[in-house]
């Protein structure tokens, strides 16, 4: 078994891997380094039209790093579309360690003082690394991808990491790129000195919609 803590979670990072537990009831994790990485890329960013409209819309408020853990523990939760997890005790663990540190962001939709989406990820440099998302709404997730988007071009990052690529994100223009690419990407991020904090929302969003 693999014991991890947060600072290593960092390196492995750096070094473009990164963990995954078999099951939310595993008490094992294990590291993964995909021969093709999935990203999504921030200049070519695609926002369906339908989406696009509802994202103008404004039906949640949306808000960032309020309630990191609740968001974890949310994409971590069985659904019917959803009955497996790889997120179990440790995941919510070292990442909760990570974001009391200042490295993991998370973006929440809510509404009428309940979260009813969300998603997490790990920030080094100007690279994020999304997690998981879970949605109790309709489009709750896809909203809060949305803006975090807008923040992290807004904030100067420079590679989006999603892992794998799978259908939901394959909409939004997610592909696959070789590892060796991808970690030639992930070198030019992390030395780049990206500010997820330091954003004027509304006017990343609005800059994200006329854009894309």
């Amino acid at each position: 078994m693999i014991e991890l803590s947060a600072p290593l979670l960092l390196r492995a990072y750096a070094a473009g891997i990164f963990p995954m537990a078999e099951s939310a009831e595993s008490e094992e994790l294990y590291w993964f380094d995909p021969e093709r990485r999935g990203i999504l890329p921030l200049d070519g960013f695609h926002i369906p039209g339908r989406l696009r409209r509802t994202v103008r819309k404004s039906p949640f408020e949306v808000r960032f790093d309020t309630a990191f853990q609740a968001v974890i523990e949310a994409c971590a939760e069985s659904t019917a579309d959803r009955p497996k997890t790889w997120i179990n005790a440790d995941i919510v663990r070292l990442y909760t360690e990570l974001f009391e540190s200042g490295f993991a962001h998370s973006v929440e939709c809510w509404r009428d003082g309940r979260m009813v989406g969300g998603l997490y990820g790990v920030s080094l440099g100007g690279a994020y690394f999304g997690e998981s998302m879970f949605s109790r709404e309709t489009d709750a997730s896809k909203v809060a991808l949305v803006h975090l988007v807008a923040r992290l071009k807004a904030g100067g990052f420079a590679l989006l990491d999603t892992q794998f690529v799978t259908e939901h994100l394959s909409q939004f223009g997610a592909l696959e790129i070789p590892r060796g690419e991808y970690r030639r990407r992930l070198a030019a991020a992390l030395a780049v000195q990206a500010d997820f904090g330091g954003v004027d929302q509304n006017r990343a969003v609005a800059a994200l919609l006329n854009s894309s």
